[in-house]
């Protein structure tokens, strides 16, 4: 069925820059009434919205990521990606990619972001 696999993970300094992506299986992302998202989860914090990109293209972001994160997509390879340039330490977290169709929600298991010097 539906599988959601992120990657790109990993220890960065203040500044830098990561680069994650989501591979989807078990579904073909030109569907029209598609959402994918990336979300974050800091320790002892709740998940939150980073950014969403629609089936027809639009984005929106949450405030903390305008103007440093950009979400894409790629339908021929079945990929969502966040590049996350600027990062801070407060961007620390585990993110997830989520895919929200009319049948279903699904959600990646998560990979580590950790901006520190």
């Amino acid at each position: 069925q539906v599988q959601l696999v992120e990657s790109g993970g990993g220890l960065v300094q203040p500044g830098g820059s990561l680069r994650l992506s989501c591979a989807a299986s078990g579904i073909i992302f030109s569907i029209n009434d598609m959402y994918l998202s990336w979300y974050r989860q800091a320790p002892g914090k709740e998940r939150e919205l980073v950014a969403v990109i629609t089936g027809g293209g639009l984005t929106n972001y949450a405030d903390f990521a305008k103007g440093r994160f950009a979400i894409s997509r790629d339908n021929a390879k079945n990929t969502v990606s966040l590049q996350m340039n600027s990062l801070k330490p407060e961007d620390t977290a585990v993110y997830y990619c989520n895919l929200k169709v009319s049948w279903g929600d699904y959600w990646g298991q998560g990979t580590q972001v950790t901006v520190s010097s």
